[in-house]
């Protein structure tokens, strides 16, 4: 890819540190000799062997160097080679040798290494995930499947990642930890670091998010965790027997795309069950997407990869991490609190949150956005929450504030953030927020307090969609109903390496942050898949992602629908197929199967290259040999399709994993100007592992209907197998 700067997502909200912004990355990796880094994906060498040696393929790509560089040694000169994510390899090189090796015959594409962004104690009981019920009693916590996440590293030290009463990894596990200094331990597999191709340094975290992400998918129990005090519980991940492997490829600048591939390269070849990742960049073509390259190479091997979504919303397309082949996951809010009540001095209430809660802050004199340039000594300072909370916070308490009310902006609707402040804070939402600025500019003498309410569970209505949360149509792909699913990733505690909040505030060794972002909601899908993968080792990625869609929940406490951030009910482009819903997801009756095979002829049906195909699947002459399907016909858990084209009529086939003989119902859910028939409408099964095809058509006024939800479910007892149907 030539460069040129793009938009990217910021996919990863620390509520701590930054803010919910687009961000444009105008940084490249070059140095001072004018060389930057190149990604040249190549094709394999003839008659190639998986099992030919290392040195053999390294020999191969020399081919593709120029001349200065084809020979030179002893000092090899490729920062990386690959050849399990993609073939090809990662090196310096100058404008014109970059279009020297373009024109090498063999090379598929030459991409620039563009930096891309990063995109608990209480969620597991929200989810229904307790140590003596629930899911994890049922089925077990994942036991003897390995977590890989490509991140920002692992604080090895952290109690999260205590071994105790863990088996010892599976014997199909070939990756290693090598470090003088720092162990790894039966919870902790795998260690590795590709931060500007320095491979011999120990992955450890110098920024928090992967420390944060392991511990939310896979962290063991930790009694007494909590932030500065609050939301004390015992912590632990959604799979907290799973192993972990962390693959550093970021920074707090980012992550280069030649990093990445490194990481994800090393996860493919040690044997990961499952991958997370938490980083993205803005919608691109799947050819053109390194990440979306590298998770088909991930799926062809049996990997289930679990993405954030993106946090560009609540603006519709701002997708990320759109391929079929991932599960593209959203953010939630759960129900607690940290509750921060502001106190006007006309006496009017609004409950905020906040992480820390010192004692409460009297009544003192408010101001709106000062410039810093008056004096702020010993007042309440009110801020909109544009940038970074913390650093907010910090600004003012230099300045001499004695606290902040920081005002959510508009799309921020409803939600609010429960951040470790450095001073007395509160963040309310932005109807509360209009009502505090209308009061502070309407008085004479404002003045404000903060009453500091602790923690409390059971708050309603939630879940509800965090406005952050990226939202579909996708652009790669919008016959592809994205995000796939929503998960929490508001306010999630998790293990953190460094402390948090004010410097006075003792936190022992037990150091955890509340942070929010899809970072967040990606890696609780990630420890879920684990434990399906532990459950039904035999399952695919796409039977694993299927279980988690077709038995999502869409509905909550006695049929009320799920809220977005401005409390409306929220449509299938904000929630997917809905809800993760752990205590169904192991036994979900039916399944929607997709491989290699069927995602082939949906990218010629795209419209893209046999040349454009074969950089994603490494197959020649794709689309020429083996024809084309409709982005509608992938056999995919649901259904989205435009409204200009008046009818669908599509087949699904889905898998029995349920009771062996079994009998299934269709029931078609949709609004009165859409026509909905699905034929057969029973199903007979009468052996496990046993397929039924059925065909869906629909048909509707291209002229009258622009846009059109609903769903139909196939019923046998106590199965509800769902699959949602946009029309747009």
């Amino acid at each position: 890819m030539d460069v040129h700067f793009r938009l990217l997502l910021i996919s990863l909200v620390l509520t701590s540190f930054l803010s919910h912004a687009t961000t444009t990355i105008t940084h490249r990796n070059c140095d001072r000799s004018g060389q930057c880094t190149y990604i040249v994906h190549v094709r394999p060498p003839p008659n190639f062997s998986v099992d030919k040696s290392p040195m053999n393929l390294e020999n191969w790509y020399r081919s593709f160097l120029p001349p200065r560089m084809a020979t030179s040694k002893p000092q090899p000169p490729f920062i990386y080679t690959y050849r399990e994510a993609i073939f090809g390899f990662a090196v310096k090189l100058t404008k014109d040798e970059k279009e020297y090796v373009k024109m090498k015959d063999g090379v598929l594409k030459v991409y620039q290494d563009d930096l891309h962004p990063l995109l608990t104690t209480h969620t597991p009981d929200f989810l229904g995930l307790r140590p003596n019920g629930g899911a994890w009693k049922s089925v077990g916590m994942g036991e003897g499947t390995i977590i890989g996440l490509v991140d920002t590293g692992i604080d090895f030290a952290h109690t999260s990642f205590d071994d105790d009463g863990m088996d010892s990894p599976p014997a199909k596990w070939l990756g290693s930890c090598k470090f003088a200094n720092f162990r790894c331990n039966k919870k902790l597999i795998g260690a590795k670091s590709f931060v500007e191709g320095m491979k011999t340094k120990p992955p450890v975290d110098e920024v928090g998010h992967g420390t944060h992400t392991a511990s939310t998918a896979a962290g063991r129990f930790v009694e007494g965790a909590s932030v500065l005090g609050n939301g004390n519980g015992t912590a632990s991940g959604m799979a907290p027997r799973a192993h972990l492997a962390m693959y550093q490829v970021c920074t707090d600048e980012g992550c280069f795309d030649s990093d990445v591939l490194a990481g994800m390269e090393a996860a493919i070849s040690d044997g990961v069950d499952i991958l997370s990742i938490s980083l993205g960049a803005s919608s691109e073509p799947f050819h053109e997407d390194i990440v979306a390259i590298a998770t088909f190479s991930a799926m062809r091997k049996g990997i289930f990869v679990s993405c954030s979504a993106g946090n560009l919303g609540p603006e519709p397309s701002t997708m990320n991490n759109e391929a079929p082949w991932v599960l593209t996951v959203g953010a939630s809010t759960m129900d607690r609190q940290m509750k921060a009540i502001v106190k006007l001095g006309n006496g009017h209430l609004f409950v905020g949150e906040s992480a820390y809660q010192p004692s409460n802050l009297g009544s003192l004199p408010v101001v709106f956005e000062p410039d810093y340039q008056e004096n702020i000594t010993g007042k309440v300072v009110a801020q909109d929450a544009e940038t970074s909370l913390v650093q907010i916070g910090q600004t003012i308490k230099k300045f001499g504030g004695a606290g902040t009310i920081l005002l959510g902006t508009e799309n921020s609707g409803h939600t609010t953030f429960a951040a470790a402040h450095v001073l007395p804070a509160s963040y309310v939402n932005y109807p509360d927020a209009e009502i505090i600025r209308q009061y502070i500019k309407s008085s004479d003498k404002p003045t404000a307090s903060i009453i500091f309410n602790g923690t409390s569970l059971g708050i309603h209505p939630a879940p509800v969609v965090a406005y952050f949360s990226s939202r579909g149509p996708s652009i790669a792909s919008p016959g592809i109903l994205k995000p796939d699913i929503i998960g929490p990733g508001v306010n999630v505690i998790a293990a953190w390496p460094f402390k948090v909040g004010p410097e006075k505030v003792d936190q022992q060794h037990k150091m955890f942050n509340s942070i929010s972002g899809t970072s967040m909601s990606a890696p609780h899908l990630s420890g879920i898949a684990a434990i399906i993968k532990s459950a039904h080792p035999d399952w695919s990625p796409a039977a694993i992602k299927s279980a988690i869609m077709t038995t999502a929940y869409v509905m909550y406490d006695n049929k009320k629908s799920i809220l977005d951030e401005k409390l409306n009910p929220a449509g299938h482009f904000t929630i997917g197929s809905g809800h993760v819903n752990p205590s169904k997801v192991m036994n979900p009756g039916l399944v929607y199967e997709t491989d290699e095979q069927q995602y082939i002829p949906y990218l010629c049906g795209l419209g893209y290259k046999d040349s454009e195909v074969e950089i994603i699947t490494h197959q020649k002459d794709a689309c020429k040999n083996g024809g084309k399907i409709a982005e509608a016909d992938l056999n995919y858990p649901s259904i989205a399709v435009l409204a200009k084209s008046g009818k669908l009529v599509v087949n699904r086939t889905v898998t029995n994993v349920g009771e062996a003989r079994s009998s299934y119902t269709v029931h078609i859910d949709m609004p009165n100007e859409v026509r909905a028939r699905v034929s057969p409408r029973t199903l007979e099964f009468t052996k496990a592992k046993e397929k039924k095809t059925f065909t869906l058509s629909l048909s509707w006024d291209a002229k009258k209907t622009e846009h059109a939800e609903g769903s139909f479910t196939w019923v046998s007892g106590k199965y509800f197998v769902r699959s949602p149907i946009v029309i747009f």
